[in-house]
């Protein structure tokens, strides 16, 4: 694992990670946009077939490079940098869309320093542009994220089923060295 502290938040889709890290980003942190919607986002301006609905192989190698890429970029940064999804969530992907092990997809260094995991929370759960699975595929992609991190042997925390603020401050109270503005 890396010894700066990377964080990534991963899990259940619609289970509140993005609106958390964007609370995470208004005090000042660093974060890092989810490699999937941006995937999205640059197929409506020029597309290339990499959508996950339909293609889901080019979709996870494209995510798969953009993770590294974004580890790469933030790689001199000492401070925390909080990840919406990545390597991950990539490498899952791809080993279920295509059949690929998480041995040979994932570096042996496993490069984050904190595993943050939102559980299906149904409540929450809404489709739009860029999520059109319904909550049963959500929470199958969610048991495949727990699956990998078993089979790989990496700790995680369940972030708590809370309001955003209160879901914020767990976080930034539990992160190991965090060194950013206090709460």
């Amino acid at each position: 694992m890396s010894g700066k502290p990377r964080i990534l938040i991963t899990g259940c889709s619609s289970a509140g990670k993005s609106t958390l890290l964007d609370a995470i980003r208004a005090t000042g942190r660093i974060v890092v946009s989810e490699p999937g919607r941006r995937i999205v986002e640059a197929e409506k301006l020029t597309p290339t077939g990499a959508l996950p609905w339909e293609n889901p192989v080019a979709f996870a190698m494209r995510a798969k490079a953009m993770a590294l890429q974004d580890l790469a970029d933030v790689s001199q940064i000492e401070e925390a940098v909080y990840f919406d999804r990545g390597l991950l969530d990539a490498a899952v992907a791809l080993q279920h869309a295509g059949g690929h092990l998480l041995a040979d997809i994932l570096p042996t260094d496993f490069p984050y320093s904190e595993v943050l995991v939102a559980e299906p929370w149904e409540e929450l759960f809404q489709n739009d542009e860029a999520r059109r699975q319904p909550f049963t595929d959500a929470v199958a992609e969610y048991d495949r994220i727990i699956a990998a991190l078993t089979q790989l042997n990496i700790r995680w925390r369940v972030l708590p089923r809370v309001p955003v603020n209160e879901r914020l401050a767990s976080v930034i109270h539990h992160v190991a060295n965090d060194k950013g503005p206090r709460l």
